[in-house]
């Protein structure tokens, strides 16, 4: 019957199927000419268990950094130490006022379908980042928000606590690869309004949690020492992941007024937005050739679909499976 790869290679042969083919192997073709390749994570792909397959990208060296929302960052831990308590709700449309209070009361945060437990989830992983903010305040340290996820990752404290095989959260697979992540926004999150409450009571001073233009600063320095042979944006949605990092090549170019920086050298999205007065998320790429990032030259493929449904299968293209 042969594998996904041989499926798609026979049967998306025209429109969104054919882009999602097209952009694959133009995505194979740059990893295997040596470029280095950027994932951009917005929406809830975490909470959608897309580390099923971005986490064997990340092992086998398809992806080499990733800018993600502050709650995709999270809620890949969430789903790592809760999955079991997690509630799904397939007639999700249809709920009235009162059951979406119900699972307020109860507390189930929804997520489309999905419900995650504020106590099992949530609450397991502030205790858990209270131990490694407390560590920084005691010693005076900062960490970018992604390190502290890192560091209670790699202390093996969450260990007991695993619902689901952790070969498949993205999360560890990063920690483990150490592969750089920018985390733009980090504030808009659950962990983010955690922390920020404990900087109200006086526990912690902000300072400690390193900040967004940080991230910007370390993401021109990652830049600059790895396109030599070319970066590929791989942007999943779109928002302020995919919008933050691919500004650093014009603040490189006509900020810095650095020469010879290459523009990115391929770019994907997929996203269902549409093309409307202002819409960044839903431009068209050819718009960001008169920002400074792409080029001419470079590769640019557009998927107008569902993320959760075309990134699996892109990544399983990508893979070989």
């Amino acid at each position: 019957m042969g594998g996904i790869s041989e499926f798609i290679e026979q049967h998306f042969r025209h429109f969104n199927a054919a882009v999602l083919l097209d952009a694959s192997k133009s995505y194979k073709d740059r990893i295997e000419a040596g470029s280095k390749m950027m994932i951009t994570l917005a929406g809830a792909m975490s909470t959608a268990e897309l580390g099923r397959s971005l986490s064997e990208m990340i092992r086998k060296d398809k992806v080499h950094i990733i800018s993600c929302t502050g709650a995709n960052l999270e809620e890949d831990l969430f789903n790592l130490v809760a999955h079991k308590h997690y509630m799904r709700i397939p007639d999700y449309r249809n709920l009235s006022d009162e059951r979406e209070k119900e699972l307020l009361e109860k507390h189930y945060n929804r997520v489309t379908d999905t419900c995650i437990p504020e106590e099992e989830a949530m609450r397991r992983i502030e205790k858990s980042l209270m131990g490694v903010w407390d560590d920084a305040s005691g010693t005076s340290s900062r960490y970018f928000p992604h390190e502290y996820f890192y560091q209670i990752l790699r202390s093996g404290s969450l260990e007991k606590y695993y619902e689901i095989d952790p070969s498949d959260s993205w999360l560890v697979a990063a920690a483990e690869k150490n592969i750089p992540l920018i985390v733009p926004g980090w504030e808009d999150s659950t962990c983010g309004n955690f922390f920020a409450s404990h900087c109200i009571r006086g526990r912690y001073e902000p300072s400690i949690v390193r900040s967004g233009i940080e991230y910007m600063i370390s993401l021109a320095e990652w830049y600059r020492e790895n396109s030599d042979r070319g970066v590929g944006f791989f942007q999943v949605g779109g928002g302020i992941a995919g919008d933050f990092p691919i500004c650093v090549v014009p603040m490189l170019h006509q900020d810095l007024q650095l020469e010879s920086i290459p523009e990115w050298s391929y770019f994907c999205q997929i996203s269902d937005s549409t093309t409307s007065y202002g819409s960044y998320s839903g431009a068209v790429p050819n718009e960001k050739i008169t920002w400074g990032k792409l080029s001419t030259e470079t590769p640019r493929f557009i998927i107008e679909s569902d993320a959760t449904i075309v990134a699996p299968l892109m990544f399983a293209c990508i893979l070989g499976w």
